[in-house]
């Protein structure tokens, strides 16, 4: 392996979940992010080597290190019973949504399946090894598809792909097809050869989702991770948006973290926003900031580490430096342009996207209203035993 120091492997867990929030869909409680972290550090050097609790919007982050691999119940479990707690927090001081992606109420081995996103790989640690937690709020699955093709496989946006061998080696991309829910639906498409096909796919960000990312230098190197829930499909319901949240390993034979700006600096237009039914731009963030008033703006916190021995330094937060409040406005400016369209299309989504029920039964409603040729059947039952109108234009004379 690149880089290999023979070290004992190393997972990565992010899981992620909104289990409350104050004053409607905005940030936890600090006794929320409190009562957290103090249900890991009791596991900081037992089940964990070492984890940070962070938040994005009213979504928080579990950010672990241990060397269980990935799925390992007793992590997934913990992670379980720190929402779960954090959630009964949010029950008594009244918050928002307390618990709301915790869909199914008894741990079954594994949290993937249950309402949180889970983001997580198992790697041999390089002689430097940085890496970034990607937290996103009001947004869908696909949310990172636009970032990761243009970093990835673009060299108008990342540099790597010409002035580095290994990077220019390109990537294998995994990618889901999320409305598949009888099992995972997934391909694996090889960049560069395969990239119209990859775009062809991660265009429609509603449905076909990153689910890793392989180095095709190295192949046994994962440079990326991402979660792929779809709550509705858990839930059966609108619940909230899908949030995703994404491991990537930086530099090397890996992207530059610094590679990485161009494209988050496009912001570009996800789906998500208020009641999760408008498309808007997904704005770059500083860790824990608190999900805007203003239709609540889809946004994305980049949280950089380096980990030894599984000992995380970090978060460094790649979204803080003021360069990035040009971008902030930019998609400011954008949003403020998509919300003056107001329900119509582009600004809210297509029908088949929209997650709330009562605009589907409002055209359930509509559709038995609706007339063939703008006349009803009574008037057209008239019209063949009398003949009165032939030969006129369907919808005229009738006094409308």
């Amino acid at each position: 392996m690149a880089g290999s120091t023979g070290r004992a492997p190393v997972t990565i867990t992010a899981i992620k979940a909104d289990v409350g929030s104050i004053a409607g869909h905005t940030q936890p409680s600090a006794e929320m992010l409190s009562a957290a972290s103090e249900l890991m550090e009791q596991q900081r050097g037992k089940l964990l080597i070492d984890f940070r609790v962070t938040h994005t919007g009213d979504d928080i982050c579990l950010t672990m290190t241990h060397r269980h691999g990935i799925e390992a119940e007793p992590v997934h479990r913990l992670a379980y019973d720190v929402f779960l707690a954090a959630g009964s927090v949010a029950e008594r001081q009244g918050l928002y949504g307390a618990k709301q992606d915790l869909l199914k109420s008894e741990f079954s081995g594994n949290i993937q399946g249950m309402g949180p996103g889970v983001a997580e790989m198992e790697i041999v640690e390089r002689a430097a090894e940085p890496f970034m937690v990607l937290t996103a709020d009001k947004t869908e699955p696909g949310a990172f598809n636009h970032v990761l093709y243009l970093t990835f496989c673009d060299p108008m946006y990342c540099s790597g792909l010409l002035l580095s061998p290994d990077v220019g080696k390109g990537f294998t991309f995994t990618v889901v097809d999320v409305n598949h829910t009888e099992a995972e639906r997934e391909i694996t498409l090889h960049a560069p050869e395969d990239l119209y096909n990859l775009a062809a796919l991660l265009r429609d960000t509603g449905r076909f989702v990153v689910k890793s990312i392989h180095s095709r230098a190295y192949p046994n190197e994962q440079a990326a991770a991402l979660s792929t829930t779809r709550l509705k499909h858990i839930a059966g319901r609108y619940v909230g948006k899908d949030d995703p949240v994404a491991v990537v390993r930086t530099q090397k034979i890996f992207p530059a973290t610094e590679e990485f700006g161009l494209a988050f600096s496009r912001v570009p237009f996800v789906a998500g926003d208020c009641r999760g039914s408008h498309n808007m731009p997904l704005a770059p963030v500083p860790i824990n900031t608190d999900s805007s008033i203003f239709y609540c703006l889809p946004m994305v916190s980049a949280a950089g580490y380096s980990v030894r021995d599984g000992i995380l330094t970090g978060p460094m937060d790649l979204f803080k430096n003021p360069v990035w409040e040009v971008f902030r406005e930019e998609a400011v400016r954008k949003g403020a342009e998509m919300r003056g369209q107001g329900f119509f299309n582009p600004a809210m989504l297509g029908m088949e996207e929209l997650e709330y029920g009562g605009i589907m039964e409002r055209l359930k409603a509509l559709d038995e209203r609706f007339v063939l040729d703008g006349r009803r059947n009574g008037e057209r039952a008239r019209e063949g035993s009398t003949g009165s109108q032939a030969g006129r234009k369907p919808g005229h004379g009738r006094g409308r």
